[in-house]
């Protein structure tokens, strides 16, 4: 008899798409703060400064081995610098927040496709029909809500090296990772980010901040709740459960971000979108259902 599932990663993933597709438009407000290089270093050189008082108290397990160590820091590499770091790029050279959505949103069939292969995972007729659906639903959701234009060809390749980023270490963290403690897989995850962001930031931007009481909300929430909390979900519900099947939940976050820029920007949040966002949700249910057992 199976046992039944914890609460916890029953809510995992509607706690996750919250505060990751929140983290796009409290990020947006940061960018009139600061570049986007410079948000990111920050971000990352501050998730280590809430870390530290928890590493001393706690004094959480590290890798025992040095291919442990060398695990967390490619999945922290992969996610933090690759995707982060080469998505914050294409939008500093000019491809808009649709152009850039478009690409990653093609995660999950790369996941799907690949997942055969390097994790023994098979994905069944129904999935795909699911993850047609999700990106379906995706891509109305994005083309409803921004003007198709002719984007940055650089820009692109840019934001098409972020997905490789979140597509390899998606993969990367199902197949070779190890339960680790969260604060220690945070910790190396994003010292390895701080380590490649910071000096990108130094040498190709002023670093010039403008403080005031917004500012500091937006560092906040990226820091606690979409670098801390999301990313220690996202890492969990990867080790526990089938990884196309969690990549699946990243079709719902164009959808749940044009939804918080609407309630926090302002930005228009046309019916069409809505129609988007149902069937995205619709073929995020079609991946995570379980078949029945014979």
């Amino acid at each position: 008899m199976t046992a039944p599932r914890p609460l916890w990663l029953i809510a995992a993933p509607a706690v996750f798409l919250v505060l990751w597709s929140a983290g796009f438009a409290v990020a947006k407000l940061g960018l009139g703060h600061a570049e986007p290089m410079t948000i990111l270093a920050l971000r990352y050189c501050l998730v280590l400064v809430v870390l530290l008082p928890f590493v001393l108290f706690l004094r959480p397990p590290m890798p025992a081995t040095a291919r442990g160590w060398l695990d967390v820091a490619v999945v922290g590499f992969l996610i933090q610098v690759g995707y982060f770091g080469l998505c914050y790029l294409a939008f500093k050279s000019g491809v808009s927040a649709a152009g850039v959505a478009i690409v990653v949103c093609l995660q999950p069939i790369l996941v799907a496709l690949i997942a055969p292969r390097f994790v023994g995972e098979v994905v069944s007729r129904r999935a795909w029909m699911g993850l047609a659906f999700g990106l379906g639903g995706a891509l109305v959701v994005i083309l409803s809500r921004s003007q198709v234009q002719a984007e940055n060809p650089w820009g692109l390749l840019l934001a098409a090296g972020g997905l490789i980023g979140i597509t390899a270490g998606t993969v990367y963290e199902k197949r070779f990772g190890v339960s680790q403690h969260p604060v220690t897989s945070n910790l190396i995850q994003y010292a390895v980010g701080a380590a490649f962001t910071l000096p990108v930031a130094l040498l190709t931007e002023s670093q010039s901040i403008s403080w005031d009481a917004e500012f500091i909300a937006v560092m906040a929430y990226l820091v606690i709740g979409n670098s801390l909390l999301a990313m220690s979900l996202l890492l969990a519900m990867i080790r526990v459960g089938e990884v196309s099947r969690v990549s699946a939940l990243f079709y719902l976050v164009p959808a749940m971000s044009a939804l918080f820029a609407w309630l926090l920007l302002g930005e228009a949040m046309p019916p069409l979108a809505w129609a988007g966002m149902a069937l995205a949700g619709v073929g995020v249910a079609m991946v995570s259902r379980k078949a029945r057992p014979a």
